[in-house]
């Protein structure tokens, strides 16, 4: 597996808004340092709702990049999605959380799929592209670093799968917003998920 772009995006305001963005993603040349906040010089604007710890880097598989072109027809650029990384040979719907990808000294840990939002669906232009992007089940993930380090593309990356309990990231976006059962709250209090989540949890909620 090697890393195929990795993508930036300054802070910018899309037509129609007064809010900025930093979705509107590029591939760079560069080799950014990753830190426990993200990519060095990617602008991120909502910290509400992104960026921090938990979700320092979005990363995107090619193989779910490329069925994404066949099911739209037509060219899906890297970064189009905001994701800051796209790795080669990767499907999203086999990734669980608390996988890694090692690449050099940069160690990442998977806590969260991406939920698709208004600015996503205004990137796609198309207000109904979120529900298509649930119901296509193969949501890109964040991660935690575990340790940083710089990325570039073409660098190789080594997948260590979680060893515990598997929570699929095309299961969490199912979850996401709904009661859960106990047995299913056990499940991810055992698991190294989004520090958001787990506090939904003492509400018997998955949220993040």
């Amino acid at each position: 597996m090697r890393v195929l772009a990795v993508c930036t995006g300054k802070a910018e305001v899309r037509p129609g808004n007064r809010m900025k963005t930093g979705i509107n993603k590029r591939p760079t040349r560069h080799s950014p340092l990753v830190g426990c906040e993200g990519l060095e010089g990617d602008a991120v604007c909502n910290r509400k709702h992104h960026g921090g710890p938990d979700q320092a880097l979005y990363i995107e598989g090619d193989v779910s990049r490329a069925w994404w072109e066949k099911k739209l027809n037509r060219s899906i650029a890297y970064g189009l999605f905001g994701e800051n990384l796209c790795l080669e040979g990767l499907d999203n719907q086999v990734v669980a959380a608390g996988d890694r990808f090692t690449t050099g000294d940069l160690v990442m840990e998977v806590t969260a799929p991406r939920m698709p939002c208004r600015i996503l669906c205004e990137r796609m232009d198309d207000p109904c592209f979120s529900k298509m992007y649930i119901n296509a089940a193969r949501p890109g993930f964040y991660c935690r670093i575990i340790k940083p380090g710089r990325i570039a593309a073409g660098a190789l990356v080594r997948y260590e799968a979680f060893a515990g309990e598997r929570i699929l990231m095309p299961e969490m976006m199912v979850h996401y917003g709904k009661k859960a059962s106990p047995d299913l709250i056990e499940r991810y209090r055992s698991v190294p998920v989004h520090y958001k989540l787990r506090a939904s949890l003492s509400d018997g909620v998955i949220k993040f």
